[in-house]
């Protein structure tokens, strides 16, 4: 019988491991949220979030899963006789199509192969018809571990396409791949804090554009939780407008500062580095990488399960034996791949430990 008092050590593609200190952070007394501490702290992590993602615009501090977030920049920005153009390439691209739909609004598929990436003149083919005022991507597809061309695509979009607003699902990306929210021109990218951020999950930010915000206020029947206006209104006063999970932010407080202090371009090269290690480990070891060359995840590794393992009997015996576990396949792919995140706090040793004992278990 499984221990949840003694849950392994996570290298699967969120929740990951999150270090003692973020905990700590966590069993901090509370504050009254609409009390002037409180105030204090979400805009002191407000304005740590600007600098990391590279914005000036708004950032909204959620309690949600980024989940959430998908359903409100739909419900928010998009009215009911748009046609929304959803790149899915994956799972979770996938998934954002079908949040829009059950959204209500008008949605047309664009779908290319799981494991393969967008380029801009995919997108520019598309929309050159003039049917699609809004665009939905995907940064990093974490069911494949593959990395969309981002900046390529939205330079091509600034120059062709400057009103088409775009939504971008940022989750397993940001923090450990390069985000300038504002160089982009992206109107709402988004994620939850248990990927690259490694804090538990149960909390999500935002960063949304000055136009969004306005292109809300002429969409009816927004709904209440996530409100655009009534975030902006709030974050005016550093407030929320629910009550929001007060340890979560104290954790993102602290690894803000983390981060800003190991500096953003540090932070995305040793991501490169984790990343260049455990797809080192998958060569020598006869394991191909899932996702199309040259658009690789830095942030997790898909490979495809070439040699044939069990996966579900390896992570038993890594659990057995070291309390451990690293991912399997995601949906369709559950046979075909695994998984292993490098992202957050994992550092080269962690690895070397981890994939040692896959060896011991593979060979």
């Amino acid at each position: 019988m499984t221990d949840w008092k003694n849950p392994p050590k996570l290298f699967i593609p969120g929740p990951v491991h999150v270090l003692p200190e973020v905990l700590q952070q966590m069993a901090r007394p509370t504050l009254g949220h609409r009390l002037k501490e409180y105030s204090q702290l979400h805009g002191e992590v407000a304005e740590m979030l600007k600098k990391i993602l590279y914005t000036n615009q708004h950032i909204f501090l959620s309690t949600s899963s980024a989940s959430g977030i998908w359903e409100a920049s739909i419900r928010n920005c998009v009215q009911k006789d748009e046609t929304v153009l959803c790149c899915m390439c994956g799972a979770f691209s996938d998934k954002f199509a079908s949040v829009a739909k059950a959204c209500g609004r008008k949605v047309e598929e664009f779908k290319i192969e799981w494991g393969q990436a967008f380029t801009a003149e995919m997108i520019d083919e598309k929309l050159a018809t003039g049917k699609y005022p809004i665009v939905t991507l995907v940064y990093n597809e974490t069911s494949t571990g593959l990395a969309n061309p981002v900046y390529e695509i939205s330079k091509m979009m600034k120059e062709k396409y400057p009103d088409v607003l775009v939504f971008v699902d940022v989750v397993s990306g940001v923090v450990g791949l390069p985000l300038h929210f504002d160089e982009l021109g992206w109107d709402v990218a988004f994620a939850s804090v248990q990927k690259a951020f490694a804090i538990p999950p149960g909390f999500a930010i935002a960063a949304v554009s000055n136009r969004a915000v306005e292109k809300s206020a002429t969409v009816p029947e927004r709904g209440y939780y996530f409100d655009f206006q009534q975030f902006v209104k709030t974050a005016a006063k550093d407030q929320t407008p629910t009550t929001p999970s007060i340890p979560h932010i104290m954790a993102l407080h602290y690894k803000c500062n983390m981060l800003l202090e190991e500096g953003m371009e540090n932070v995305w090269k040793r991501h490169e580095q984790l990343a260049n290690y455990v797809r080192g480990w998958g060569k020598e070891n006869g394991f191909e990488l899932f996702p199309q060359a040259g658009y690789e995840s830095n942030t997790l590794t898909a490979f495809k399960n070439t040699r044939g393992i069990d996966v579900a009997a390896v992570n038993k015996g890594l659990q057995e034996k070291h309390n451990i576990v690293f991912g399997n396949g995601y949906g369709k792919l559950k046979n075909e791949t695994f998984r292993i995140a490098h992202m957050g706090d994992v550092t080269i040793d962690d690895l070397k430990e981890l994939l040692g004992w896959i060896e011991e278990e593979i060979n």
